[in-house]
């Protein structure tokens, strides 16, 4: 995952565990992400925590 810089990923099961942890690494690398869960809830924050809003 070296040229991660500016790809567009789709993540699934993204509101938890591996998918939750995957989005973190590759955001942190620059990559433009979709989420996808079945818990908007941990989706939204995930998001907040991803845009740096924290809310």
């Amino acid at each position: 995952m070296s040229d991660i810089q500016d790809k567009v990923i789709i993540i699934t099961g993204a509101s938890s565990g591996i998918g939750a942890a995957t989005a973190r690494e590759l955001a942190a690398k620059g990559a433009k992400l979709i989420l996808a869960a079945r818990r908007e809830s941990r989706l939204r924050e995930l998001q907040a925590e991803l845009s740096g809003t924290g809310r």
